[in-house]
């Protein structure tokens, strides 16, 4: 897998550049699928790992990067299927 890259992002909401990268929540071992979402540098944004209005952050600024990380899943469970 590729190395989750951090990217510059000009943020509407602070009002600077922050770094930007795609990360994945983990609900717990047992409770069901991981969950991708943009996470933000900056830390005392009300906003902060939301994803929603009014905060500009969204998983399509990563659509490649997710796309990567599906194909990858699909080889994985292809291989595991085939054990």
């Amino acid at each position: 897998m590729a190395a989750r890259k951090r990217q510059p992002f000009e943020c509407p909401v602070v009002h600077e550049t922050v770094q930007i990268q795609l990360r994945t929540r983990h609900p717990g071992r047992f409770s069901g699928a991981d969950h991708p979402y943009v996470q933000c540098d900056q830390r005392d944004c009300q906003h902060v790992d939301s994803n929603v209005p009014p905060c500009p952050l969204s998983l399509t600024m990563f659509a490649e990067e997710l796309a990567e990380r599906e194909a990858q899943a699909r080889l994985r469970q292809q291989n595991r299927d085939e054990s």
